[in-house]
């Protein structure tokens, strides 16, 4: 029986805004089974401000790092230029935010749309925007949870590749919450990533079916 061929390792490159515990959710993952198993591997990671600790936790694992901050360009459209340049010479098969606080401009989604991945702590399109916890608390829902998407040119209204579920519990207040959604979103995050890598998917409208 002739074996069965290898799909070729993703190249993934990442993006952070502060601490990079998604970020470190999916090094461990791949340091622990391997980039052959879990189907890609980390080749870079950029951020949009300096002296944070994702930048130090890519770093430590001895992975190339950039930085694009806003204020270096005399215009959005021009960072968002940058950021995309910068991120193409990484050659990536995915872009994936891992806690990314920049909203994407025309450019960068010109070339990586549909490569985009993304978390939001609630189950979208429900609670969209910075406030996705405290917003479902004031609600009053009785579960909420993260999802993980692809972006587009909206806000958090990208096609849904996975959800996950999170009771509220009477007792929650906003932190609380969010760090149980955290949990989550972590776990949820590193088996979407490795799922598609490995698997392939195309999108169908707001569908995403991985093959």
């Amino acid at each position: 029986m002739a074996a069965k061929p290898v799909a070729p390792i993703k190249r993934l490159v990442v993006l952070v805004s502060g601490s990079g515990t998604n970020l470190q959710a999916l090094l461990d993952e791949i340091a622990a089974v391997g980039a052959e198993a879990y189907g890609a591997e980390i080749v870079a990671v950029g951020a949009d401000r300096e002296h944070i600790e994702g930048l130090a936790r890519a770093e430590r694992a001895g992975l190339p790092t950039f930085v694009r901050k806003v204020k270096d360009y005399d215009s959005r459209d021009e960072w968002d230029a940058a950021l995309a340049e910068t991120v193409s010479a990484h050659e990536p098969d995915l872009v994936v935010s891992a806690g990314f606080m920049k909203i994407v401009g025309k450019e960068f989604l010109s070339r990586f749309g549909g490569r985009f991945v993304n978390t939001h702590p609630a189950l979208l399109p429900s609670f969209p925007g910075a406030h996705g916890v405290r917003d479902a608390l004031a609600y009053g829902a009785k579960v909420t949870g993260c999802t993980v998407h692809f972006v587009d040119d909206g806000v958090d209204t990208g096609p849904i590749i996975a959800q996950g579920v999170v009771e509220v519990r009477d007792e929650d207040d906003e932190s609380a919450l969010h760090e149980r959604i955290k949990e989550i979103e972590r776990r949820l995050l590193v088996e979407v990533v490795g799922r598609i890598a490995r698997s392939g998917y195309r999108i169908e409208g707001r569908k995403v079916v991985i093959q």
